[in-house]
């Protein structure tokens, strides 16, 4: 595949993209919406960075119990369910009588239900794409990511300050219900991959297995941490300006959008695997400008910058893919994502626990120095000479016996 023009003219491919797109819509407007709800309530920077990314978290438990269902389910099913889910669980999340404290439980098994998802999708995606247009593919969902979390942003910003906090988190709920008629009535009914029950047992060994490969974990680890890192400081952006928070996430949002066009559409494929590691480093230094706590303006044009760093994840998986065995691809992009939303949740706990000692501006500083150590870190091991690692591995495992 040669252009965006013939993704479009496969089948299931518009119906996928434009629900995926209100998900997302539905997704950057709840977050705001209750970051800026638990925010005020309690003026606590963690408090409101975990409500927003702390979902995250179970993303740990479903890679860990649930992720076989990757490819073990009926894609049409999964995915109109997991809309539901979520459309269900946000409309409680609007109730004004929920407590505070309820906000958190609903808050995670909303996490729980979107471990599997990401496998599901990306799974699809790989299943009715060819192999040569599965880069082209991603980069597009990648860009309408942006681009969706741009004006759902913007947008957020405008119905929480025009309406309430939980009214948006209403609308929010309605979109996920749209979503989830889009993919009943545009998928067809496809088997799944991989045949047999999706069991705990089956999710353990297939994760074993993808974790046994060096080269894979390398690339995991690199989509994991700096990543997450990073979205650590985008959790505080409500604490750092309350009152321009959607502008800021909606600057981060173009960012992206930028980064992902340059890399799947602009870069030629023999030079895209040399920005990893550069991409990966412009993805967090900006953010060390936040250590003279710049004004909004000045904080906005940081964040759009190292945003364009995401471009990174496409590099990374484009990687992945190529160290994967075909029967395994829903489930290892399923334990990409899974492993990155959850790396989102502990980044933004970290930031906000360090702004709640100090300040948003040196929580974003704080994690920006861990991304960069990261990073050096990862691209150092990946620099070793493959007899120094088969030796070393040999050894520990004489030790180990």
């Amino acid at each position: 595949m040669r252009s965006y023009r013939h993704l479009f003219r496969t089948p299931e491919f518009t119906p996928l993209f434009l629900a995926s797109s209100a998900n997302v819509m539905a997704q950057t407007i709840s977050g705001l919406a209750l970051g800026v709800l638990v925010f005020r309530a309690t003026q606590s920077p963690l408090l409101s960075a975990v409500s927003m990314f702390g979902p995250s978290l179970a993303q740990v438990l479903g890679a860990t119990f649930l992720l076989s269902g990757a490819d073990r389910l009926s894609p049409r099913a999964a995915l109109t369910g997991i809309s539901l889910a979520f459309a269900a669980t946000t409309a409680v999340l609007a109730l004004p009588a929920l407590p505070l404290w309820a906000v958190f439980p609903v808050s995670l098994g909303q996490g729980l239900v979107a471990s599997l998802g990401g496998g599901v999708r990306w799974g699809l995606v790989n299943e009715i794409l060819t192999k040569d247009g599965f880069m082209l593919g991603r980069s597009l969902f990648n860009m309408m990511a942006g681009i969706t979390q741009i004006t759902g942003y913007a947008t957020g910003g405008i119905l929480v300050t025009a309406l309430s906090p939980r009214l948006s988190l209403l609308l929010a709920a309605a979109l996920y219900g749209v979503a989830a008629a889009g993919l009943r009535l545009g998928l067809t009914a496809r088997p799944p991959r991989a045949e047999g029950r999706p069991s705990v047992a089956a999710t353990w060994r297939n994760n074993a297995l993808l974790w046994s490969s060096r080269p894979r974990r390398l690339v995991l680890l690199a989509l994991w941490i700096p990543n997450g890192l990073i979205v650590g400081c985008e959790s505080l952006y409500v604490s750092y300006a309350p009152d321009a928070a959607g502008t800021l996430f909606a600057c981060a949002a173009l960012g992206m959008f930028v980064g992902d066009v340059t890399v799947g559409r602009l870069v030629p494929p023999r030079l895209r695997p040399r920005l990893g590691v550069p991409l990966l480093l412009l993805l967090a230094a900006p953010y060390l400008l936040f250590a003279l706590r710049p004004a909004v303006p000045l904080a906005a044009v940081a964040a759009a910058v190292a945003s364009v760093g995401f471009g990174a994840s496409l590099v990374q998986q484009e990687r992945l893919m190529a160290l994967t065995p075909d029967e395994l691809s829903g489930h290892v992009l399923g334990l990409h994502g899974s492993g990155m939303l959850t790396m989102q949740g502990v980044g933004a706990a970290l930031a906000g626990a360090v702004a709640q000692l100090t300040s948003p501006a040196q929580g974003m500083t704080v994690m920006a120095v861990a991304s960069v150590a990261v990073t050096l870190s990862l691209a150092a091991a990946g620099l070793q000479r493959p007899s120094r690692v088969a030796g070393r591995e040999a050894e520990e495992g004489s030790y180990s016996h």
